[in-house]
């Protein structure tokens, strides 16, 4: 797949905020290259990446500035009280800066019809953002697959096609793919328990678990997927046509405003 250039016209400017990781003794915001090179090639947008402080950053201004907005995996989990579950160890690790800052930018993304794409935990933030609930472990529950990461040293085998995920016929996901069944590279061990009002299921793997989600009536982009299309992007052409899609809505949107701008 060519990593030439598909859009003309000024690179959009796309958000994606970091998580929180601690490193010989002191705090450090980090985000895989994996997911701004995908946004860098696949989406042609410049990545611009927004640190986790919660509180300390206003959401609503952050989007005004912004052209789309990614979030993206993390080894870590959206902290339980969000969802309304107590902690336990089966629900760790956590990093509760990313929490803070995550949630309300999805709102104000949304409240804006800033075009959205949410990854893995992203997807699993965009449930719980809207009032949805997160199973903590799906692969212990009866009749799940395991969806977790195998535990292999070579990337390719760990980001390699786990199952298919049916799409629901006529969803923006199916129209994206043009395929209502697709394989993916899911890795994942907590899964959306409880889909939140205003989303709309819109891929499903074998066992049941929803892979694939849209925000029901949304104005632009706004998809949450529980696989990782951003893992070598040009190289699935699913993968490569989320990341134009998303970036095509985002370019729209900054071409808009840039017109009543002037």
């Amino acid at each position: 797949m060519s990593s030439q250039a598909h859009f003309s016209g000024p690179r959009p400017l796309v958000g994606l905020p970091a998580c929180v990781k601690p490193l010989d003794g002191q705090d450090f915001h980090t985000i895989g290259d994996k997911y701004v090179r995908a946004v860098a090639l696949a989406s042609e947008a410049i990545p611009l990446v927004v640190p986790a402080l919660g509180d300390l950053l206003e959401a609503r201004a952050i989007v005004a500035r912004l052209d789309g907005l990614v979030l993206t995996g993390s080894p870590s989990n959206v902290h339980p009280t969000r969802y309304g579950q107590g902690a336990t160890p089966e629900h760790e690790p956590h990093d509760e800066a990313r929490d803070a800052t995550t949630l309300p930018l999805i709102e104000a993304a949304l409240e804006a019809g800033l075009p959205l794409f949410a990854i893995c935990r992203g997807h699993q933030e965009l449930n719980v953002a809207l009032g949805g609930t997160l199973h903590a472990r799906v692969h212990e529950l009866p009749e799940r697959l395991d969806h977790r990461r195998p535990q292999h040293e070579e990337m390719d085998v760990q980001y390699g096609r786990r199952h298919t995920v049916r799409l629901s016929p006529g969803g923006p996901l199916a129209a994206i793919a043009g395929s209502e069944e697709i394989q993916v590279n899911s890795l994942h061990w907590q899964a959306i328990d409880r889909l939140a009002p205003g989303l709309t299921a819109e891929g499903l793997a074998p066992d049941g678990t929803i892979e694939a989600i849209s925000v029901t009536g949304a104005a632009a982009f706004a998809l949450g997927v529980q696989w990782h299309p951003e893992y070598k992007v040009l190289e699935d052409p699913v993968s490569t046509a989320l990341f134009r899609a998303f970036g095509a809505a985002a370019r729209e949107r900054r071409g808009r405003f840039a017109q009543a701008a002037q």
